[in-house]
């Protein structure tokens, strides 16, 4: 979707968009809120779509190339792609139809930070991956991390069942237990020192995997990673909240949500994911569109 020339605005005091499949993208937009506190900020929830990780990776790039038309639609001047699957089946085409559009937007997404902070962390040369089946099958990983340093070696495991066990509310019953550890014997085993939590609700469950895993693994989450990364975008492209504007030297960015499933159900949830207040959460239909080849 273009904007007519005849539409000005300043891009500056537009909102950084973010979107997921769910709630788990709020462990990013938290650290975003924290970074980056005079930016607004707009992020959508396809709670009605969730879970993305075991969906064929053309259905993953269509419901990214709708999620996005609709956040255009509501002026982003950045779009952060706070969802490894959807960042490792779509980005892509997702950079494609962005640079179609008349300010060229900028698609940022979780798997190159979160690869290269992995890199410069471990100390043994192996790195752990825990991430859903769509994220592990598309390699988009093991690209990212053989770019960096191909002499690392990394070892994927795919977790099916993790991400909606934490979406649900049952992160510390004995049925996540148990699955946390058999997705972490395999990297036990591996001998890995550092581990990517490749999905953005796994944050939620650090201090259980830090424990099974034990104290001296490091574990790589993508927010403070994707943070940094958003805050030299901002930089790069003269996007950053115009300084000139008082009003937000001491003070803070608006911030609101869009979903679209349960509009309750994402507040309550949603709430334990960003530790933050929520708010006023919009429903929303999106429109079907096809992704950019």
């Amino acid at each position: 979707m273009a904007h007519s020339s005849a539409d000005r605005f300043d891009p500056r005091t537009q909102p950084i968009a973010v979107f997921d499949s769910g709630v788990g993208g709020l462990t990013v937009l938290h650290e975003l809120l924290v970074r980056l506190p005079r930016e607004d900020f707009v992020y959508l929830g396809d709670t009605a779509r969730f879970p993305y990780g075991q969906r064929e990776a053309a259905e993953i790039e269509r419901f990214a190339a709708e999620i996005a038309e609709e956040l255009l639609r509501r002026r982003a001047k950045l779009l952060v792609v706070a969802c490894n699957s959807a960042t490792s089946a779509a980005l892509p085409s997702l950079c494609a139809r962005m640079r179609q559009t008349t300010l060229g937007i900028d698609v940022l997404g979780v798997v190159r930070p979160e690869a290269l902070r992995a890199v410069a962390a471990t100390r043994s040369g192996r790195i752990g991956l825990l991430a859903t089946p769509t994220t592990v099958s598309s390699g988009a990983y093991e690209r990212a991390v053989s770019a960096v340093d191909p002499h690392v070696e990394l070892h994927a495991v795919p977790c099916p069942t993790l991400a909606s066990i934490i979406q649900d509310g049952e992160q510390f019953d004995e049925q996540a237990v148990a699955t946390v550890r058999a997705v972490c014997e395999p990297l036990r085993l591996a001998r890995v020192d550092t581990v990517i939590l490749g999905c953005t609700h796994y944050p939620l469950i650090s201090p259980m995997l830090q424990r099974t895993l034990g104290p001296d693994v490091t574990l790589v989450s993508s927010g403070a990673a994707l943070a940094r990364q958003v805050e030299h975008a901002l930089s790069t492209r003269e996007l950053g909240w115009p300084i000139s504007d008082r009003s937000r030297v001491d003070g803070e960015g608006e911030y609101r949500f869009l979903c679209t499933g349960d509009v309750e159900a994402f507040r309550d949830l949603g709430t334990r994911f960003l530790q933050m207040p929520l708010g006023e959460v919009e429903h929303v239909e999106l429109a079907r569109v096809e992704a950019v080849a």
